[in-house]
C-alpha cells in the first residue's frame, strides 16, 4: 500500500494548476443517463472516483469515451441496458447513489445499492427517497438495495428539504428535468457544483430557473439532448493548496482557481493572516507574517465547507493563539485529530467542537489517513513539521486529489510517494 513521505520546513513557491471539480464531475457524469445522445464533458479530473463512476455508467450501458490524450475530455451516450447499480461499485463511493434519480426518470425503475465512501459518519439517503416518493416513485429496501419503480413518468412536486443536502438536491434536480409538470425544490443546496450541474442540464434542454439560489424551479421536458460542458475548477483543491502555501510560509499562484467559488474559506484564510487575491488566470496566495488563530464552523455553502475542515485544522495547529473548529455536517470528521497530535499539535475534542492551541512547530512522525480530506491535512502538517513525516493509507487521497506529490514538489516541497 502506497505511502507519502514529506521532509518539512520548505516554504512553497511557484504555481499549482487547479483541476476540474470532482464534486461537480460526478453528478455531471450521472447526468449522462438522462439522454441517449452524447454529453461531452471537458476539464475532467483524473481521479479514482471518476474511474469508479465511469465503471458504473458502463454497467448501465452508457460508455464513457476519452477524447484526448490527457483524458480530460469524456463523452457519454447510449441506451440504458441495465438499471442495477451493484454493491461492489456503489460501496466504494457515495456519489454512485446519484444514478437513482436519472434511472427512474429515464426508465421508470432502478435498483441501487446503499452507498459507501469515506468513514466520516452517517450520511443517510432518506431525503433522496422521500423526494422521489413525492414525485410518484415507490421503493422497497431489500438485501441492502433500494428498489424503485414509477408508473409512467415522474410527476412534478413541491419538495421542501428539512435541511440542506447537496446529494439530494442533485438527485432530485436531475430527476425533475424529465418529470411531467413543474418541480420546485425549496431549501436546495447552493454549492457552485449544483449550479454547474444546472447549467449543464440547461444546455441539454432542461428548463431550470433560480440557479444559484435556494429555490430551484424545474419545468419537466419529454427528453434531453446532446451538449458540451466545461467543468468548473475544484474549490476544495484550491482551498487545500491555499492552506499548503500558508502552513509552509510560502507564496503560490493557483492557476484556473476562482475566488468567487470559495465562499467563507476566503474570509477565514484572511482572518488567519493569509493574503489571497484574484489575479488574471487564477488566485495568488501568500502568508503575510505569522498565522493567527481563527474560529471555524462548517456550514452549507456559502458557509465554511466541511471538506476544508481538516486542512484548516492542520494550518491552525501552528497558528498563534487558540482556535475553535466546530463540525456541524458529519459527526465522525475529527479522526485526523489523534494523528495531528502525534505530530505535536495541541488539539482537544469536545463533542462536535475541537479547541486548537497553536504550537511553534510540529514534529515529523508516521501517521495514518482515515479519509480523503484527512489525508491532505496530514500532508499539510508534514510540510510544516521538522523532520520526516510518512502518511500511510494514502489510497484515500487518490480519490479526490490529482498528482499531489508532483504539484507540491514543483513548488519546492520535499515529498515522495513510496510503494507499499
Amino acid at each position: 500500500m502506497d505511502r507519502i513521505r514529506i521532509r518539512g520546513g520548505r516554504p512553497l513557491s511557484g504555481e499549482i494548476p487547479i483541476g476540474g471539480a470532482k464534486n461537480a464531475a460526478l453528478p455531471l457524469m450521472a447526468a449522462g443517463l438522462l439522454t441517449d445522445e452524447r454529453l461531452v464533458l471537458s476539464n475532467v479530473p483524473r481521479l479514482a472516483d471518476i474511474r469508479t463512476m465511469g465503471q458504473l455508467l458502463a454497467q448501465h450501458g452508457i460508455a464513457a469515451d476519452k477524447q484526448d490524450d490527457a483524458g480530460r475530455i469524456m463523452s457519454f451516450g447510449g441506451r440504458i441496458t441495465n438499471t442495477e447499480a451493484p454493491y461492489d461499485i456503489v460501496r466504494t463511493m457515495r456519489a454512485s447513489f446519484l444514478v437513482l434519480g436519472p434511472l427512474l426518470a429515464r426508465t421508470g425503475e432502478a435498483r441501487v445499492s446503499l452507498p459507501g465512501g469515506c468513514e466520516i459518519g452517517a450520511r443517510p439517503v432518506d431525503l433522496h427517497i422521500k423526494g422521489l416518493e413525492q414525485m410518484g416513485a415507490r421503493f422497497d429496501l431489500e438485501g441492502g438495495y433500494i428498489d424503485g419503480r414509477v408508473n409512467g413518468r415522474l410527476q412534478g412536486a413541491r419538495i421542501v428539504f428539512p435541511f440542506v443536502s447537496v446529494g439530494a438536491t442533485e438527485n432530485l434536480l436531475m430527476a425533475a428535468t424529465l418529470a411531467e409538470g413543474r418541480t420546485v425544490l425549496v431549501n436546495a443546496a447552493r454549492e457552485p457544483e449544483i449550479s454547474d450541474l444546472a447549467h449543464c442540464l440547461t444546455a441539454m434542454g432542461a428548463q431550470i430557473t433560480g440557479i444559484g439560489s435556494d429555490t430551484l424551479t424545474i419545468e419537466g421536458v419529454p427528453a434531453l439532448h446532446a451538449a458540451d460542458h466545461a467543468i468548473i475548477p475544484d474549490r476544495i483543491e484550491t482551498g487545500s493548496y491555499a492552506c499548503a502555501a500558508a502552513i509552509s510560509g510560502g507564496s503560490v499562484f493557483l492557476r484556473h482557481a476562482r475566488l468567487d467559488h470559495l465562499g467563507a474559506t476566503v474570509r477565514v484564510l484572511r482572518e488567519a493572516g493569509v493574503d489571497i487575491t484574484e489575479q488574471p488566470g487564477g488566485v495568488m496566495v501568500k502568508r503575510l507574517n505569522g498565522l493567527h488563530g481563527a474560529d471555524v464552523m462548517t456550514e452549507p455553502y456559502p458557509g465554511f465547507p466541511t471538506d476544508m475542515q481538516a486542512q484548516f485544522m492542520a494550518m491552525l495547529s501552528v497558528a498563534e493563539g487558540a482556535s475553535m473548529v466546530t463540525e456541524t455536517i458529519f459527526e465522525n470528521r475529527f479522526m485526523h485529530v489523534p494523528e495531528l497530535n502525534r505530530m505535536g499539535a495541541r488539539i482537544n475534542v469536545h463533542g462536535s467542537s475541537a479547541i486548537v492551541r497553536g504550537v511553534p512547530s510540529l514534529s515529523g512522525a508516521p501517521v495514518m489517513a482515515s479519509d480523503l480530506r484527512a489525508s491532505l491535512s496530514l500532508i499539510l502538517a508534514g510540510l510544516a513539521a521538522k523532520g520526516e513525516t510518512v502518511v500511510n493509507r494514502v489510497y484515500h487521497l487518490d480519490r479526490g486529489y490529482e498528482a499531489v506529490e508532483q504539484k507540491l514538489a514543483a513548488c519546492g516541497a520535499d515529498i515522495q510517494r513510496l510503494g507499499g
